[in-house]
């Protein structure tokens, strides 16, 4: 092995991206906990988990404009003492719903530092002069094979934690924070590659322009896609196991905590292939995902119509495999489009588009009273296919 593999320091960027994505998901498996423990509202509880996203659009967007402007190290640790403190209120507060939503915006804004800054810094760490030699891929494969091994680890351990130690309201944080802190550090140790030698003209934020997201494969191909990244995601762990949960018993939290890795797993798997799939289909990754999602919708109006836990295995990998490979595919795209003046931008206004997907498990429980999730799933299929169409048609166009 090279010296320069042996002394890769994107990797020193990975701990703090991984525990950053932990702290955005870990949430998901204990829904159960909070509806059972705490005495929630089901809507109660969906809208926690969908209340990070109040932290991380703008933690999407603002970070890449500061980072942009005053590297991509500072904005990386700001985000860390956001997941920590999140993670804190959390434990500190399980019975004060005020606090529980502002715990998890501030685990939003850590989540969006990852997924613009971390995956800009990934990617700029997998190339020349960092990296020599790393696979043109790389800058593509890594953060997003990073970030879904935070989602589905850290909701893993924290659904174990929940389900089996005491204090399930309180541990999984405590442990996410703790580790939260040690990694921290590493990033002291890792290259900075957005060097400000002087200080920027104007002001910050009219670096939130990306003028890369005008660009017409982003707008007629990427944005129909990208909601439906975490909308598969969100149907998978939380729809489902909310539609079964009749048929579980005291393994609710259980079965909620193994679709959720079952699902990211399996997008971490089919993640590995996306850039080999790319180049069979010349660049046509993108709509094969989505056909995957519309696949894995029709499972899932099947398997909440007829309550089986069983068939919602199934329905967690086929949106595991959609949600694997439209997450690579889109990223390969923006990539593609973007320069290094709007990397970590353009980043952030393609995670910001992926994450409005995860506000579908709050829309389909709120609606619950008028539409069953069958009915309403139904309609999630159709409009899938639509944007499958219109993705086609963007990239044939674009």
């Amino acid at each position: 092995m090279s010296r320069t593999a042996i002394r890769a320091p994107w990797r020193l960027v990975v701990p703090a991206t991984f525990l950053l994505a932990w702290g955005g998901n870990h949430f998901t498996p204990l829904l159960h906990v909070y509806e059972s423990v705490g005495h929630y509202a089901a809507w109660q509880a969906n809208l926690l988990l969908g209340t990070y996203v109040a932290g991380l659009a703008p933690g999407l967007l603002v970070a890449a404009a500061l980072s942009d402007r005053h590297g991509r190290r500072p904005v990386m640790l700001v985000g860390m003492a956001a997941t920590v403190l999140g993670s804190a209120l959390l434990a500190a507060s399980p019975h004060v719903f005020a606090l529980l939503c502002l715990g998890r915006v501030l685990a939003g804004l850590g989540v969006g530092a990852a997924m613009s800054v971390g995956t800009a810094w990934m990617k700029e760490l997998s190339s020349p002069p960092y990296e020599i030699g790393a696979p043109a891929v790389a800058g593509a494969r890594r953060p997003s094979l990073t970030l879904t091994l935070g989602f589905a680890l850290g909701a893993g351990v924290s659904g174990l934690l929940a389900q089996f130690a005491p204090l399930p309201e309180v541990l999984p944080y405590l442990v996410h924070g703790g580790l939260a802190v040690l990694a921290t550090p590493l990033l002291l140790l890792a290259p900075e590659t957005r060097r400000v030698e002087r200080p920027a003209a104007g002001h910050w934020w009219e670096d939130l322009r990306v003028p890369a997201a005008g660009h017409r494969r982003f707008t007629r191909a990427v944005v129909p896609a990208a909601p439906w990244i975490f909308g598969a995601a969100g149907v998978a762990y939380a729809v489902i196991p909310a539609s079964v949960e009749s048929h579980l018993g005291d393994g609710a939290t259980l079965y909620a905590t193994a679709l959720t890795v079952l699902t990211l797993g399996t997008g971490a798997v089919v993640q590995s292939f996306v850039p080999r799939l790319d180049r069979l289909t010349g660049g046509r990754s993108l709509p094969v995902g989505q056909a995957a999602m519309c696949v894995g919708l029709v499972l899932a109006v099947l398997a909440t119509a007829i309550g089986s836990p069983v068939l919602g295995i199934l329905v967690a990998m086929v949106l595991g495999a959609a949600y694997g490979t439209l997450v690579v595919a889109g990223l390969l795209q923006v990539q593609s489009i973007a320069t290094a003046e709007d990397l970590a931008g353009l980043t952030g206004v393609y995670y910001a588009l992926a994450y409005l997907g995860f506000l579908l498990p709050t829309i389909l429980a709120a609606l619950l009273p008028l539409l069953a999730y069958p009915a309403s799933l139904s309609m999630l299929v159709v409009l899938c296919a639509l944007c499958l169409i219109l993705v086609r048609r963007g990239l044939r166009t674009a």
